[in-house]
């Protein structure tokens, strides 16, 4: 599968990322992840055509053996009428079948959650990319940062070396030859 949150945005045909939730990467620990449709209205669709979505405090429940997105924004549309939708209204998950029943099973272990990660069009349709979930203690969010960290640091001492250029803390040769 293509990681999503690297793909720009398009119209048409096509991938394009609409919104993401680094949050949720940050705030979880991701165990699984799947791609689900979202029943969507109208204007919702021209909304997120619009590229404005928040999935931050999203997280789906389970309501009669289906999957329910709660908690995402997707603002009213600006040239909608009378017909437009609620911002934070609960939007069903379409996945399989056996799907449901597999994550269901799951949910019901303490601790899991299914969160969206990113929201995004695929060939003209609005899928949402959804994350079983455990949630990090302070402790593992502080870890994770400082692991990022060490990471960049890493990857600019490399870039340097790569390119030649020095850091200029060193001193050179000429500097000893006085």
């Amino acid at each position: 599968m293509i990681p999503i949150h690297s793909l720009p945005f398009t119209h048409g045909e096509g991938i394009g990322l609409i919104a993401q939730n680094k949050k949720g990467r940050h705030d979880y620990f991701i165990d699984e992840v799947f791609e689900a449709g979202l029943v969507l209205q109208g204007t919702e669709v021209k909304s997120l055509r619009a590229g404005r979505a928040t999935l931050t405090d999203g997280y789906a429940s389970v309501k009669e053996g289906e999957l329910w997105l709660s908690g995402v924004h997707i603002p009213e549309y600006n040239e909608g009428s009378w017909t437009n939708h609620e911002p934070r209204r609960e939007r069903k998950l379409l996945l399989q079948k056996r799907e449901i029943s597999k994550l269901i099973g799951k949910l019901k272990e303490s601790g899991l959650t299914l969160i969206p990660l990113s929201l995004y069009f695929k060939d003209g349709i609005v899928k949402v990319e959804m994350g079983l979930a455990r949630g990090k203690k302070a402790h593992d969010k502080r870890e994770s940062l400082k692991e990022r960290q060490a990471s960049r640091e890493i990857d600019r001492a490399l870039s340097q070396r790569s390119s030649g250029k020095s850091s200029g803390r060193g001193t050179r040769r000429k500097d000893f030859e006085d």
